[in-house]
């Protein structure tokens, strides 16, 4: 099983959603960076269960320890180990679910793999884990603000409630003013009301997270394997509950022709970079980030636990139902938004250490 994500800037994970705790080891951090753990806190907190009516009704404070890699307030280079406890299991509520495969999670998968599975919360597999990624993020954030590079993801659709217009039309400072974090009031509430309305049926929706990175120099990627923005997509498809990833025009540019869809170069005041009159490349071309802004959008499905009656088959195939128990999230998306910003500065941190590295061996 990989439980490592990364090139030098790697992020190495442990533990299970009814475990002792969630931690990690981050390899790569670059020395000398201020660790700032109020902020590292804070996005936790925003991925943290119980914050609000339309998520999990789960209550854990997700304090994170520093085991490791930093001495005085300020990163030493070497690795980073961490851990958050869990203090708020209720793993009794997964008994019933000991001996029979839940619909559209991993426990099937998991047990034809391995032979054996946490059914706890769905264990390795729980959405819990993303914790580990979070921290990461955390820490990546704050060596990317060194280089004035700027991670901002939101909620831009929930079911059919969409925001219509581009991460350029909506003011991005507001999306953490509401419990759905959609920077358009408006719409959250409508979102909010939608996501309440599922809930009180017993059922989960899904949506679309959009993300906007500002700041990244020309040059972050690599031209065959290591392409930019396959790396993007493989970081953000890892995530619990996604299922599409696209960037930059995606898949709307299929309608338009080359004529209206190319971004043409035009001069730019800083003679050392040009700029383009459309973004519809999303800032990268050829795998290679072209110094314009960075913008994707990720899609995730519908939480598979739902508080209805469905059919399923135990551990020997036999017909049988299933009546979850417990307190899950009627959305995944609210609390997906930090996790999507984590694996993006993951990922950038990633390939802008690579990219000074090769300089340096020039």
């Amino acid at each position: 099983m990989s439980n490592t994500f990364g090139n030098i800037f790697r992020l190495t994970t442990f533990g299970e959603s009814h475990g002792e705790a969630i931690g990690g080891v981050i390899d790569g951090m670059p020395a000398g960076i201020e660790v700032d753990m109020d902020f590292i806190q804070q996005e936790l907190n925003r991925r943290r269960p119980g914050q609000s009516a339309i998520t999990t009704a789960r209550q854990e404070a997700d304090r994170v320890e520093i085991l490791s890699g930093v001495f005085e307030g300020k990163t030493t280079g070497t690795p980073i180990g961490f851990m958050v406890r869990n203090t708020n299991q209720h793993s009794q509520d997964y008994e019933n679910m000991r001996c029979l495969f839940r619909p559209s999670h991993a426990d099937y998968t998991y047990y034809k793999k391995y032979g054996i599975r946490d059914h706890r919360g769905g264990g390795r597999t729980s959405a819990r884990i993303t914790i580990s990624r979070v921290v990461a993020g955390a820490f990546a954030k704050l060596a990317l603000q060194q280089s004035g590079i700027t991670i901002q993801a939101y909620t831009s659709q929930v079911g059919n409630i969409k925001l219509e217009g581009s991460y350029q039309d909506y003011d991005l400072t507001q999306t953490e003013n509401n419990a759905v974090r959609c920077p358009d009031e408006k719409t959250a509430q409508q979102m909010e009301a939608l996501i309440l309305q599922v809930k009180e049926e017993g059922d989960t929706i899904g949506g679309i997270i959009s993300c906007v990175i500002k700041g990244c120099p020309v040059g972050l990627g690599e031209p065959e394997f290591g392409k930019l923005h396959a790396q993007l997509g493989l970081a953000m498809l890892s995530i619990n509950a996604v299922k599409g990833f696209e960037y930059g025009a995606g898949f709307e540019g299929v309608t338009q022709r080359g004529s209206e869809q190319n971004d043409v170069f035009v001069p730019s005041s800083d003679s050392a970079h040009l700029k383009t009159l459309t973004n519809n490349s999303g800032g990268i071309q050829g795998g290679i980030s072209n110094g314009e802004d960075i913008y994707f959008r990720v899609a995730f499905k519908p939480v598979a636990t739902i508080l209805q009656e469905q059919k399923t088959v135990d551990l020997e195939g036999n017909p049988t139902t299933l009546k979850a128990r417990g307190r899950h999230d009627p959305c995944v998306l609210p609390r997906a938004v930090p996790v999507v910003e984590a694996m993006a500065a993951m990922v950038i941190l990633d390939h802008l250490i690579l990219k000074n590295k090769s300089k340096s061996n020039i």
